[in-house]
C-alpha cells in the first residue's frame, strides 16, 4: 500500500504527457510545413503514444543495471497508450478532411479495444486473478526465454524498418532530425516531472523511456480509419526507422545515467 501515491502520481504524469504532447508535435510539424495536416495530426498522435517493445527492451537493460523498475510501470504503459490517440483524433477534426473519413464507430472501437491495449488490460486481469502460483508456472516463459524471443522480434522490427526506408521516398532530414528531438525532449519533460512527483529512479528512468518512445503498431491502426489520407510513410516509418533504433542504441542508456545521476 505504501508505493499506492507513488503508482497514482506516475499514471497521472504518464496520462497527461501522453494526452498534450501530440498537440505540442503537431505544432512543431505544422511549423515545419513539410508535411499536410493529416499526416501531422496521425504522427502527433503517434508520438504521444508509447511503444510496448522499447518498453520490454527497457525492462531488460534497466535490470541489467541495477535499475528494475516496479510492476506498476506496466499498468503506466498501458495508461498512455490511448490518450494519444485520442487527441490525434482530436487535431484530426482540425483537418478539412478528417472527420469524414471514417465512421465515428468503427474508429471509436479501434481506439478502445486495438490488440495492445486488450493484451495488456487481460493480462492485469489475469495476474490479479492468479497471484504468485500464476507466476510461478508462467515463470520459464517471463523470465526464462524472454530474452531470447525479444532478440528475434527487434531482428525482425529492424528488417522491418530497413524496408521501410528502401522502398520509400527518403524522410526529409528536418523530419529525421524531429524524430530524434522529439523523444529527448519527451523524456527531460518526464525527467523534471519525475523530480517533481518523487518517482524513485528506476520508475523515472521508465517514465521518461515512456515519454520518449513512438507507436508503430496501436496507433497506425487507428489512423488508418481515422485518417486514410495520411502518409503512412511518415507517422509509421519516422517512429519506427528512426525514433526506435534511436532509443534502443542511445536512449534507454541516457535516460537511465540521467535518472540516476540527477535524481539518485
Amino acid at each position: 500500500m505504501a508505493r499506492t501515491p507513488v503508482m497514482l502520481s506516475a499514471g497521472v504524469a504518464g496520462l497527461l504527457l501522453s494526452f498534450v504532447t501530440p498537440f505540442l508535435v503537431f505544432g512543431l510539424l505544422e511549423r515545419l510545413g513539410r508535411i499536410d495536416r493529416a499526416t501531422s495530426a496521425a504522427t502527433a498522435a503517434a508520438y504521444g503514444s508509447v511503444s510496448v517493445v522499447t518498453f520490454a527492451a527497457a525492462s531488460e537493460f534497466l535490470k541489467s543495471v541495477g535499475l528494475a523498475p516496479a510492476g506498476y510501470m506496466a499498468a503506466v504503459l498501458a495508461v498512455m497508450e490511448t490518450p494519444a490517440i485520442l487527441a490525434g483524433l482530436l487535431l484530426a477534426r482540425r483537418a478539412p478532411a478528417s472527420a469524414r473519413s471514417a465512421t465515428a464507430g468503427r474508429t471509436v472501437h479501434e481506439v478502445l479495444f486495438n490488440g495492445a491495449l486488450l493484451l495488456l488490460v487481460g493480462s492485469f486481469l489475469v495476474g490479479l486473478a492468479t497471484g504468485g502460483s500464476g507466476m510461478a508456472k508462467l515463470d520459464p516463459f517471463v523470465n526464462g526465454i524472454f530474452q531470447g524471443a525479444l532478440c528475434f522480434f527487434l531482428l525482425d522490427m529492424g528488417l522491418t524498418a530497413a524496408r521501410s526506408l528502401r522502398g520509400r521516398r527518403p524522410l526529409h532530414p528536418n523530419l529525421v532530425a524531429l524524430g530524434i528531438a522529439i523523444p529527448l525532449a519527451g523524456a527531460g519533460v518526464a525527467l523534471l516531472a519525475a523530480h517533481v512527483l518523487s518517482l524513485p529512479v528506476p520508475e523515472a528512468a521508465m517514465l521518461m523511456v515512456l515519454a520518449g518512445s513512438a507507436s508503430y503498431i496501436a496507433v497506425p491502426a487507428a489512423m488508418r480509419l481515422a485518417l486514410p489520407e495520411a502518409n503512412a510513410g511518415v507517422y509509421v516509418t519516422l517512429p519506427l526507422a528512426v525514433t526506435f533504433p534511436f532509443n534502443l542504441l542511445v536512449g534507454i542508456p541516457l535516460y537511465a545515467w540521467l535518472a540516476s545521476a540527477l535524481l539518485g
